[in-house]
């Protein structure tokens, strides 16, 4: 009864008791804080998010695990020195037979936890700008509007432009011809801005910004029109189309290229 005793009041009992339920604590501090991080931050990308979320939960885990387990190994006198240096040889190994993989994998869970792209974005990386139809922990795929298909792995993307995440402003410069009032066009735009704010992927109508220049041939008025994420396209086709038809309905002209000829 007496070794059981110094036993269970010896540090060799209550020692990695202590050194569990600490664990424990981290453990749960640090996974909280994560996954509050992770929940703020919902988006298309949320279930791979997640499940970046659960890895860095489960490389933590075993981390706390073999700590505990050095450290209480050392407690009953076990040498822990040469195990630590064992697994240090071995881990170095393996991140130089995989350090490229590494690279690709670190680089994806912080794209991912930064959520800098979407699956369905239109981005512009490394010079290739696309859709995004793919985004793993390894590599990122683009397709452009030709169809080409770009890979690219996450560690050598330097640089990224997301198109799609706020909405596109679109300025136009309407030419005009120098025989035009400048007022009557302006009437004719306001007219105009109520169906174009009608138009799919328009967020606001036309604005009038004025003249910008003259030209040899024509006067140029800028306008600026706000547009869905990348859709100004479409709507500029589209508003162009619409904004011949009114033209030549109001008699407003579009001047084309002249050359005066004097004979002698």
């Amino acid at each position: 009864m007496e070794k059981v005793l110094d036993f269970l009041l010896s540090v060799k009992f209550y020692g990695p008791i202590i050194y569990i339920f600490v664990a424990i604590i981290v453990y749960n501090i640090i996974s909280n804080i994560i996954n509050k991080i992770s929940k703020n931050h919902k988006g298309k990308n949320y279930k791979k998010r997640e499940t970046v979320v659960n890895l860095i939960n489960s490389v933590f885990k075993y981390i706390l695990v073999l700590t505990v387990v050095l450290m209480t190994l050392d407690l009953y006198g076990v040498n822990t020195t040469s195990i630590l240096a064992s697994l240090g040889i071995v881990g170095l190994v393996v991140g130089l037979a995989f350090q490229d993989t590494m690279k690709n994998m670190l680089s994806g869970i912080l794209i991912i936890l930064d959520n800098r792209y979407n699956v369905g974005d239109t981005v512009k990386i490394n010079d290739f700008t696309g859709e995004v139809i793919s985004l793993g922990l390894q590599t990122t795929k683009l397709k452009d509007y030709q169809g080409d298909v770009f890979t690219i792995n996450n560690s050598s993307i330097s640089s990224v432009i997301n198109y799609t995440e706020y909405d596109t402003s679109m300025y136009l410069d309407i030419p005009i011809s120098y025989n035009e009032d400048i007022e009557k066009v302006e009437k004719v735009l306001k007219k105009l801005s109520v169906k174009v704010e009608k138009m799919d992927n328009v967020k606001s109508g036309i604005q009038l910004l004025g003249v910008e220049s003259f030209e040899d041939s024509s006067v140029l008025y800028k306008i600026c029109i706000i547009t869905k994420p990348y859709k100004h396209f479409g709507v500029k086709r589209e508003f162009f189309k619409l904004l011949k038809t009114t033209f030549d309905k109001e008699g407003i002209e579009i001047p084309f290229n002249q050359i005066d000829v004097h004979m002698k």
